[in-house]
């Protein structure tokens, strides 16, 4: 097979200054309900990059939970490999690779953890199964075997058997702020449109063009 020849012409759309949203926010949500209403398989999925203390990127794709004029939200395993680079290095890139709509957006920010009472009051809307796993996964350290996974569940199960799943200490959530964020819909012979918002001060955004 020669992966040098697949490739596709993005021909669905063009975009235009005229037609940003002065606020990306406002685009961004724009965006994700275009996602929403064509049916995309997870539309809320997006790629965190993180860097660890010795420079190393590491990316993992993880669900938005939550947008906001403060920012985007996700939760984690602080134990995690994502929240410890985060507790080193804030600074973090979000990507939504909205593909059939050949459309992506760029996310830069810092992250910041959120308050315990907003993680609880997500972990208690998670079905109990997801509840449980938050529980039963040490999440990034090394198992022996998925049947010492399943077996690790269970337990936790058992012992959560009646009333409700306590919200772990060990799990939290991230804001991310952004100071920068990029919208790009593919176009025709590889002129895509791109257009980077960058934060002057306080809620104000200057926007440019960018080559493809």
């Amino acid at each position: 097979m020669k992966i040098d020849d697949i490739r596709r012409s993005y021909t669905l759309n063009k975009l235009d200054a005229e037609q940003l949203n002065p606020d990306p926010i406002a685009q961004f949500e724009l965006w994700l309900k275009d996602a929403i209403a064509a049916e995309l398989p997870d539309p809320t999925a997006m790629c965190v990059a993180t860097v660890s203390p010795d420079g190393q990127p590491s990316q993992r794709l993880v669900l938005l939970k939550d947008v906001s004029s403060e920012g985007f939200v996700f939760y984690t395993n602080l134990g995690s490999r994502k929240a410890t680079e985060l507790s080193h290095n804030p600074k973090v890139c979000l990507h939504f690779p909205w593909h059939p709509l050949e459309r992506q957006v760029i996310v830069y920010g810092r992250a910041e953890q959120v308050p315990t009472s907003q993680v609880l009051s997500y972990f208690l809307s998670r079905p109990k199964e997801s509840q449980l796993a938050a529980w039963a996964s040490e999440q990034s350290r090394p198992v022996s075997t998925r049947q010492a996974l399943l077996q690790k569940f269970a337990e936790i199960k058992h012992k959560f058997e009646q009333g409700e799943v306590p919200l772990p200490s060990f799990w939290g959530g991230f804001l991310v702020r952004p100071h920068q964020i990029e919208f790009w819909q593919g176009g025709e012979h590889r002129l895509h449109d791109r257009f980077m918002y960058n934060k002057t001060d306080g809620q104000n955004w200057s926007i440019d063009r960018l080559c493809p």
